[in-house]
């Protein structure tokens, strides 16, 4: 899709005047981690589109870590979503997608009928969790590692092995081995890991009144039940939470029909 931002990569299904529902990823993934989600709304009669994110798609891929503030990263959700033709529509995010996607429903209200977010959880209700809750400090602390200028040689080496070992085997191999394929390209996992290097705001955001659905599963390494049981006194919209049992950080992946039935239920309804 041309934006004047360049030119984002995309995975689409679905008629071209069904119900829109725009999909963003996460780290260290690309839009195809929505390929069964995205197939099956497009069955459905909705018009799924996932895009690979600023730094993930080549087109548009700046140098410095400041072009990856949450500014510029919301603004790319609605140059898509413009350049689709779509005044209005649902979104859906996992991990850095999901944090952009609460960013998103925040400051532009008016653009979104519906909210679903993976995994991550209110940015407010992490931020505090980050300060109280001992467990989550912990789980956070690869935030702040990974802003080094060696953690993309020390990601890289032995095949990528550090970034296999990210995806707990609940990843197919064949799809990780497509991840690293990509982040292996000139600069890629260098603007990956500048999401983390960009200055983040902290308390700046408030209640989201986008109808919402979180979902949280219970092995996730990342987020906590702090912040995930928290997230709730941060929607004044609608809102629905639902936990999944025994699923890692990569629900789109591990458990994609169970998803993709709430996903169905809570944008169809």
């Amino acid at each position: 899709m041309q934006t004047a931002e360049g030119v984002f990569d995309a995975i689409a299904a679905g008629p071209e005047d069904g119900r829109p529902v725009l999909f963003l990823h996460g780290f260290p993934e690309a839009a195809v981690e929505w390929e069964h989600q995205v197939a099956v709304l497009g069955r459905a009669g909705f018009r799924a589109v996932a895009f690979d994110q600023r730094g993930y798609s080549p087109g548009v891929r700046p140098e410095r870590a400041l072009e990856y503030d949450m500014e510029s990263l919301v603004g790319d959700v609605l140059a898509v979503a413009d350049a689709l033709g779509w005044s209005r529509f649902d979104l859906v995010g996992h991990d850095w997608g999901g944090a952009v996607a609460w960013w998103t429903a925040h400051e532009h209200p008016e653009r979104l009928r519906k909210l679903a977010v993976v995994s991550t959880p209110h940015p407010r209700a992490l931020f505090d969790a980050m300060r109280t809750d001992e467990d989550q400090h912990m789980r956070s602390a690869y935030m702040t590692e990974w802003r080094s200028s060696t953690t993309e040689k020390r990601m890289l080496a032995d095949n990528g092995a550090a970034l296999r070992q990210m995806f707990e085997w609940q990843v197919p191999p064949s799809r990780v081995d497509e991840y690293l394929r990509r982040l292996a390209e000139p600069g890629a996992l260098t603007a990956a890991l500048n999401w983390y290097r960009a200055g983040r705001p902290g308390g700046g955001i408030e209640q989201v009144s986008v109808p919402t659905l979180y979902v949280w599963s219970t092995e996730d390494v990342a987020f906590g039940s702090t912040a995930a049981f928290a997230t709730e006194k941060w929607v004044s919209g609608p809102y629905r939470f639902e936990m999944l049992e025994d699923v890692s950080h990569w629900v789109p992946e591990q458990a994609p029909e169970a998803l993709t039935a709430l996903l169905l239920e809570h944008l169809g309804t």
